[in-house]
């Protein structure tokens, strides 16, 4: 271990003898002692040294020891020397002061006491060793802190350099992102215009499949109501019926895909009972259950129940898994329909014997376009997209629908969940369900105008009408139409919207104008059936609106429930 350094202790006086005496009192100190014979001596000393203290006599000649203190204390490196006056003489309490005022730290009378004088140098000498150590600890701590400093400013400059970087790279990612946004919204926009032209599309396309259907069916119809005594032109017929009612299904799907999937169908909600679902329902698929020999099996339940929804829709779908059933089910298969209460909810079960659903496809199996291979002796064709419609028009009520099979071959069977109502009467809620046939009472006697620019659909209609007993007027556009109505005052008019000159709107806006007009039923018989089609026809005074190919029976029991020759009496009284 080092020997600790030695400080200075300036010894200043004028007399030789007493200096000698001081070094002997303060050799025992160990520290260098340096004397100085006056006070401009003394001050050489400390412009060359340090000095822990200094001894100043105070009585010397030419510079005493007070003016010498005032001069050490002046400079800036000796302010805080500490001096210890040494005085022979009596001083007064002002002496005293002044040598406080100019920095002494104590006096020592003369003759000195060696023990005093030694051990107030002492505690000085400690003092100052104290002093320089913790300004050594200080420079140290002032290096380190300049080290930190330089090492936090080198740390600032990377992580300045580091944010540079990242704000850089923000930015170009910002840049990409707005670049992306914009992409996706020239996508989107792309999107919806696309989706609008397809929606158009669609429209025109069912527009212009149902045109030609329209008159394929009434033809049909005709042929259903004379005698033909040919098997094969009855199979013909029978086969045009069948398919006709395919493609005509097929197109209402694929508009009613188009509307749901946009958001584009309100349901007109009314307490249902259930049984009135069912007999619509089974009602829509009688021809093919006859036509494959199915037993169809009902267990209605005992406890009457009802629901909220749209006859309409919930007809769609309850028809939708009955047709599947039995489309997917061989000739002479066994079809069945259950209804029970599951605490708030009904559930509709339909099982069948047909040919099962693979394991693999349940999980999409109500996915647009999903399908179920059969084979091809009993493959009833579809775009997949029923049992989409089915889930869609379920959820849409607040119900849901599920799927079950073994597997190929073992059958399937179809569970639909709906929120129940509160019960009502037990006829109510089974609907009448009854076995037999179910007649509709046809009034003959009304006076008919059909306006349609298709010639070959017009004159079916005609056609099948007068086969009713009905009088009937055509006309080929809506200029004709309008001015054959004010000659011949209609009962009825089933109009065409899609017609040359005055289209179904204006001859419909034009009749209601007209004081005997009022009271006339206005039909738009048309290939057009979007929700906004219907909407216009309401609005500029249509009754009803109907969608190409009509159904005869639906026609003759909407004319049924008619006044007869209504519009003929009130012509008679003008």
């Amino acid at each position: 271990m080092n020997a600790p350094e030695k400080v200075n202790i300036l010894l200043v006086d004028d007399q030789p003898g007493r200096l000698l005496s001081y070094e002997s009192i303060l050799s025992s100190l160990g520290q260098n002692l340096v004397q100085a014979r006056s006070g401009l001596e003394a001050l050489e000393r400390l412009m060359k040294d340090e000095f822990a203290v200094v001894l100043l006599d105070v009585s010397m000649p030419g510079m005493d020891g007070f003016e010498t203190a005032s001069l050490i204390h002046e400079h800036p490196r000796f302010e805080r020397t500490p001096i210890i006056f040494v005085t022979g003489v009596h001083i007064s309490e002002l002496d005293r002061l002044k040598g406080y005022k100019l920095g002494a730290v104590d006096y020592v009378s003369i003759p000195v006491v060696p023990e005093i004088l030694r051990s107030k140098v002492a505690v000085l000498v400690e003092l100052h060793l104290k002093r320089r150590e913790l300004q050594t600890v200080a420079r140290g701590l002032e290096q380190q802190n300049v080290l930190l400093q330089a090492e936090k400013t080198r740390e600032l400059e990377r992580l300045n350099d580091g944010l540079k970087q990242a704000n850089a790279e923000l930015e170009h990612a910002v840049r990409a992102m707005q670049a992306e946004m914009t992409e996706r919204t020239r996508i989107e926009a792309a999107l919806k215009e696309a989706d609008r032209h397809k929606d158009e599309f669609l429209a025109m396309l069912a527009h212009e499949l149902r045109n030609p259907l329209a008159p394929i069916r009434n033809a049909v119809e005709i042929m259903r109501r004379s005698a033909l005594s040919d098997p094969q032109l009855v199979w013909s017929r029978d086969v045009i019926e069948r398919q006709v009612k395919h493609l005509s299904r097929l197109v209402d799907d694929l508009l009613d895909v188009s509307r749901i999937t946009r958001g584009n169908i309100n349901l007109s909600r009314e307490r249902l009972a259930i049984g009135t679902i069912v007999s619509r329902a089974i009602e829509t698929i009688q021809p093919l259950l006859t036509e494959q020999r199915h037993e169809l099996v009902l267990d209605m339940g005992e406890e009457p129940l009802e629901v909220e929804g749209d006859l309409t829709r919930l007809t769609q779908v309850l028809g939708n898994l009955l047709n599947n059933a039995a489309k997917y089910t061989d000739p002479g298969g066994r079809i069945s329909l259950c209804l029970r209460r599951v605490d708030r909810e009904v559930e509709i079960t339909v099982r069948d014997t047909g040919i099962g659903i693979p394991p693999e496809l349940l999980p999409r199996l109500f996915n647009l376009f999903t399908q179920v291979e059969a084979a091809a002796h009993r493959s009833q064709g579809g775009l997949g997209i029923g049992l989409a419609l089915v889930r869609q028009l379920v959820e849409m009520h607040g119900g849901s629908v599920s799927a079950h099979s073994e597997g190929p071959n073992k059958g399937s069977e179809f569970v639909i969940r709906l929120p129940l109502r509160d019960s009502l009467s037990r006829d109510a809620a089974h609907g009448n369900v009854v076995n037999g046939v179910v007649t509709v009472e046809v009034r003959r006697g009304h006076r008919i105008l059909l306006a349609d620019d298709n010639r070959d659909a017009l004159d079916s209609l005609a056609t099948l009408l007068q086969c009713d007993g009905h009088e009937v007027h055509t006309a080929a556009d809506g200029a004709e139409a309008l001015a054959l109505a004010a000659q011949c005052r209609p009962d009825v008019m089933l109009l065409d919207i899609g017609m040359p000159k005055l289209d179904g709107y204006e001859v419909a806006r034009r009749i209601r104008a007209e004081p005997w007009g009022k009271g006339t039923v206005l039909i738009a018989l048309t290939g057009w059936g979007q929700d906004e089609d219907r909407r216009r026809s309401r609005e500029v005074g249509f009754d009803n609106h109907l969608v190409k190919p009509l159904d005869p029976d639906k026609l003759s029991a909407m004319l049924a429930k008619l006044p007869i020759s209504g519009a003929a009496e009130q012509a008679e009284a003008v």
